[in-house]
């Protein structure tokens, strides 16, 4: 059974410089609660590309993510190809807010690899997606 999460939050940054942060691995670690990020064939300090594979370090856990769509300063969508789901892809939906900045919404559907641990996902990820999204509207007001 498919479970799903939404987070939002609201940066004083223009779409694009909240994008900018989003496509460049590199930044993931000043705004996040991720230790270090990684290309597979890249460098992230390049800007990223549909295709390509992002392998992501808390601690002793590893997540590997490919990224599936892009569209310049609006979406930018991902699925996990590692670790304890069947399946899990993410949206962020940018889109500028009234009177400036940009709102940020940060969604997913998953389905747990382990029977009866999708409450406990859904849990944990609405409130880690919800340190993310904060850290990139902060990050990316600069």
């Amino acid at each position: 059974m498919p479970y799903s999460y939404g987070v939002t939050a609201r940066s004083q940054a223009a779409p694009d410089a909240v994008f900018s942060a989003l496509t460049h691995a590199a930044t993931w670690p000043r705004w996040s609660p991720i230790d270090s990020a990684d290309i597979e064939n890249g460098d992230p300090e390049d800007r990223q590309q549909v295709g390509d594979t992002r392998i992501f370090r808390s601690g002793r856990s590893v997540s590997r993510e490919r990224i599936v769509e892009l569209i310049d300063d609006r979406r930018f969508v991902y699925d996990n190809v590692s670790g304890p789901f069947r399946s899990y892809r993410a949206t962020i939906d940018l889109t500028p807010a009234p009177g400036g900045g940009t709102h940020i919404t940060w969604s997913a559907t998953f389905d747990p690899k382990m029977p009866l641990s999708g409450g406990f996902w859904r849990w944990y990820l609405t409130r880690f997606m919800q340190r993310m999204a904060d850290g990139l509207a902060a990050y990316a007001h600069g």
